[in-house]
């Protein structure tokens, strides 16, 4: 995998991967790497992969972008370890992070990390009967209240205080991790070496992320022992290894051999919850000043306020994560919403009411109204399988198939028909939509209903709340079976009646005790409405409210309501 190596400007040595096929560089939260700095454009440049060949291109920033020292103009190809300038910052190209694992097969590569200019990689070194030589060890699973006291107070105080004022604001990991490894260095003048190794949460997998020397002359590969790291954590105890060139679980350590390191030290950093997030290695090289008991008690003591500093990083980068995608879904909530009605129609002698909320910021139900041929007016209330992003954007497409299909077929059965087959030959898998259309011709006073799989509408006349659709008439959801023949059913609209159609977020409605709204409550509601239309429907809404009380809605609801105004006195 290709990456960016800071050179300068952010933390010398992170790697910053490219993985997407365009990664934007700026200035703005939103981008893919943010570079906060005064100078840097809200988006500056950005990176783009075709194939195995990566391009640089600038995005009209007020300050420019540099390739090698030279201003670029348009796009121009990334070679290998090219520097690239915006403004104060600048970072290498590597088409791929340098070193290789080595390890069990199908490992090669996946734990590998540059940082700090160096490589690091873990290293499967534990052979059958070895031993190591660890000379101490300091439990940690409890925090620092399991800490031994042999060191100095002052000392460790002093260690601690000086690793919370070189911190400072410092909040992502990049910018936590090297600070942490500065002021262990100058905690300990003899380590020639620190790493961190941390625990990716989603696989699994020990990953090196920040190598730090003191000498650059002790080369650019670092090779750590994954049998030690995984000790240290399934432990929770600190080790050191006092004698490290004898011992026996370094042996394939090549950077122990190649230089000669004399003592090591590998402490396990524990999160809030006790749980193992990674170790912190120091190693040196000085034979004369080895580490020692006292040592170990040391960086076991800082390694305590290392991991509060690492989780905090985390939890940061979490929460930033979060901000972008709520920001994300906020868009994508208005962009949806506005497929939906902004308000209902006006037609003389009806009246018209609906209400749709979703359960979270994006919904899989839909409804609308759709003006037709002749002064008709098609009104669609639908439910897509499935919640959130794909539930909605299934929900898109269907808006504008359904009004195509409206379009292209006069007859409503018929144009359920085509959005069923195009439906079904789109691919959408598992996934299928229930819908009912009622179509209304307020000319004649008569609407004509087709129902693919949906709630029964219900219609209220007088003291009576019947099914405007008899179960035989009901045919299979969108997307099932592509031969389905739908078939509609007309029926006269009377002064006064009111037709109901809804989702399942109604009926399904949940209180605290987990029962259900039900269609029947859903009856009675509407055959003791008040008169009028809005009325009616308020009246539906008031009620599931009271019903579900303090639990969280855990369904999309969707309610739309018309009816024919009651006559009076003079009309005809």
């Amino acid at each position: 995998m290709a990456v960016l190596l800071a050179i300068q400007g952010l933390p010398r040595g992170e790697v910053l991967p490219l993985e997407k096929e365009t990664t934007i560089l700026g200035r703005h939260p939103d981008c893919d790497i943010v570079l906060d700095a005064g100078a840097i454009s809200r988006q500056h440049a950005r990176i783009l992969r075709a194939g195995e060949e990566f391009y640089v291109e600038d995005l009209g920033s007020r300050n420019g972008t540099l390739v090698n020292g030279v201003a670029i103009r348009g796009r121009q190809r990334l070679l290998d370890r090219d520097r690239i300038g915006l403004c104060d910052v600048v970072l290498r190209f590597l088409e791929r992070a340098p070193g290789r694992a080595v390890g069990p097969p199908g490992q090669a590569g996946e734990d590998a990390a540059t940082a700090h200019g160096s490589t690091a990689e873990m290293v499967d070194d534990e052979r059958t009967g070895s031993h190591a030589t660890v000379m101490s060890r300091v439990d940690i699973s409890s925090g620092s209240s399991s800490l031994r006291l042999e060191v100095n107070p002052q000392a460790k105080l002093k260690a601690l205080l000086d690793i919370s004022r070189s911190l400072g604001g410092a909040l992502r990991l990049g910018q936590v991790l090297p600070k942490l490894l500065d002021g262990l260095f100058a905690i300990f003048p003899q380590a020639d070496r620190g790493l961190f190794v941390l625990r990716e949460a989603a696989t699994g997998r020990l990953v090196p992320r920040v190598v730090k020397h003191r000498r650059e002359s002790l080369g650019e590969t670092v090779r750590i022992s994954r049998s030690i790291v995984r000790r240290v954590m399934a432990s929770k105890e600190a080790i050191l290894s006092a004698d490290a060139a004898s011992d026996a679980r370094f042996e394939m350590a090549e950077s122990i051999v190649d230089f000669q390191l004399r003592s090591v030290m590998c402490v396990p950093l524990i999160d809030s919850e006790g749980e193992p997030m990674g170790v912190i290695q120091l190693d040196t090289a000085d034979q004369r000043n080895r580490f020692n008991r006292e040592d170990l008690d040391l960086l076991a003591s800082v390694a305590c306020q290392a991991a509060i500093a690492v989780e905090n990083a985390h939890l940061h980068e979490t929460a930033l994560r979060q901000q972008a995608l709520d920001r994300e879904l906020g868009v994508a909530h208005d962009v949806l919403r506005g497929f939906l009605p902004d308000a209902p129609p006006r037609i003389d002698c009806y009246d018209f009411f609906d209400f749709y909320e979703p359960a979270h910021q994006l919904g899989g139900d839909y409804y609308d109204y759709i003006p037709l041929d002749e002064g008709r007016l098609a009104v669609v209330v639908a439910d897509v399988s499935g919640k959130g992003i794909p539930a909605s954007l299934l929900m898109a497409k269907l808006s504008s198939d359904v009004r195509y299909c409206l379009a292209s077929r006069r007859v409503p059965c018929e144009a359920v028909g085509r959005l069923n087959r195009g439906f079904c030959e789109s691919g959408w898998a598992d996934r299928f939509v229930t819908l009912v259309l009622a179509v209304l011709d307020p000319l004649r006073h008569e609407v004509t209903l087709v129902n693919a799989g949906h709630l029964p509408p219900l219609v209220h006349r007088g003291a009576e709340v019947i099914r405007a659709v008899e179960e035989d008439a009901v045919r299979l959801p969108l997307g099932v079976d592509a031969e389905v023949e739908y078939v509609q059913v007309a029926r006269p609209m009377e002064p006064g009646d009111c037709l109901a159609l809804y989702t399942d977020g109604i009926t399904e409605a949940m209180n605290p005790a987990e029962g259900l709204y039900g269609f029947q409550r859903l009856t009675a509601q509407l055959a003791g409405g008040p008169t009028g239309v809005a009325a009616q429907g308020q009246k539906i809404l008031d009620d599931v409210k009271r019903f579900v009380g303090t639990h969280p809605q855990s369904d999309d609801m969707c309610l739309v309501c018309f009816g024919r105004k009651e006559l009076v006195t003079g009309d005809e």
